[in-house]
């Protein structure tokens, strides 16, 4: 059977690079953390990785540390407000479209007592400036908001929200694991303070991410929330996953050469299945289809169907698809995403995102769009939803 996988927004299969990466290294078996011949080969590795690793996001060697994802740097930027002494109140503020590490942190943060607002968005999905500059007080402490959505692909204007809380001296934060490797920025150019990514999404392994943060040795906002070790500087106990890192660096490697190749081919290749789709079948929605989207990603709403039910049927042919976050995956509930933009329930269950990768065709696409076009046809055809 033809496999399409188009779920890259969930994790990426491994580049022919960073494999060959990972099986040149296996064998470098030593703790980076030891002073013998093994050691120190493990630790000559890491740090050619760490430097590469700056490099490709425009930050300095102890700019960042490395963690296990990007959920875990997520919880570790906001938890760290509950380890700080205020004289006041302190105040949060998320976006309403975070992914959930990001919202179910918040939560915890406000079962803490700590106050916490969740900033609106748009229809088109795009963060409502004048609606999140209303929630700012003189008591918000931090603020963190995505740079691409993992669910609909809309960019947010990270930049120019840094430059307003900079001059409020508020910290920012952004959640950028579905812009990199898409995307080229650089983080020291930024207006913000910390961010996150991981290297699945990278085509690099699980288990491997980092949090960045400017300055990161002068920074008086985090706090290290594993101790027990001296690995990264203190600020995260625990021997390193070296392999992990390796291959991390192997991707930064060649995404460097490719990031722009690709992510203007995906563009391409995004239009083309939306307007085929748009085409084909009537009864849709195009999420956030008037904003700016990361490359690759559409996420669509058909009427009268549940969502479930078209992933279903696409994978028996052989096309992998999603309908919304991994980390929601089993849940009931309608995407908050597509809530958020709609306050709709039946469309936030009838959405499937589609989200390509460096190896995507047309030809995958054409196939998609067909068989795309059955499943909802047959799907309609015994819905009570049905018009």
């Amino acid at each position: 059977m033809r496999q399409i996988y188009l779920d890259h927004n969930a994790t990426t299969p491994l580049h022919p690079e960073v494999k060959v990466a990972i099986h040149s290294f296996i064998d470098t078996f030593g703790n980076p953390g030891s002073l013998h011949t093994e050691g120190r080969a493990a630790k000559a590795q890491i740090e050619e990785s760490r430097a590469r690793i700056a490099d490709f996001f425009g930050m300095k060697d102890d700019d960042f540390i490395f963690t296990s994802c990007a959920s875990e740097a997520n919880n570790h930027i906001l938890k760290s407000v509950l380890y700080h002494e205020y004289s006041f109140d302190p105040h949060i503020i998320v976006s309403a479209i975070e992914h959930p590490s990001i919202i179910e942190s918040a939560r915890f943060l406000h079962s803490r007592g700590i106050a916490v607002d969740f900033a609106p968005v748009t229809s088109d999905g795009v963060i409502d400036l004048d609606r999140f500059v209303s929630l700012l007080r003189k008591e918000t402490v931090l603020v963190s908001i995505m740079m691409a959505n993992n669910e609909i692909g809309t960019l947010q204007p990270v930049d120019q929200i840094g430059k307003l809380l900079r001059e409020r001296k508020i910290f920012f934060h952004s959640d950028t694991v579905q812009s990199a490797g898409l995307i080229d920025f650089r983080y020291r150019d930024l207006a913000i303070d910390a961010a996150s990514v991981s290297a699945h999404k990278m085509y690099a392994p699980k288990g491997i991410g980092l949090l960045y943060v400017k300055d990161f040795a002068k920074s008086k906002f985090v706090i290290p929330h594993l101790h027990g070790g001296h690995q990264e500087r203190g600020l995260r106990a625990g021997t390193e996953n070296t392999i992990g890192i390796i291959a991390f660096g192997a991707a930064c490697r060649v995404m460097k050469d490719e990031i722009g190749l690709h992510a203007a081919r995906m563009s391409a290749l995004t239009k083309k299945f939306e307007e085929m789709v748009t085409a084909n079948i009537p009864d849709i929605v195009i999420n956030g289809k008037n904003a700016p989207r990361k490359p690759g990603t559409s996420n669509i709403s058909f009427r009268f169907i549940e969502g479930e039910s078209i992933l279903l049927r696409l994978d028996m042919h052989g096309i992998c698809v999603s309908t919304g976050s991994a980390c929601s995956t089993g849940s009931l509930d309608p995407s908050h995403v597509i809530m958020a933009l709609h306050h709709d329930p039946e469309s936030a269950h009838g959405s499937i995102r589609f989200s390509m990768g460096r190896d995507t065709t047309e030809a995958d696409m054409v196939y998609t769009v067909e068989k795309l076009k059955e499943t909802v046809e047959f799907l309609r055809s015994i819905s009570p939803l049905g018009k």
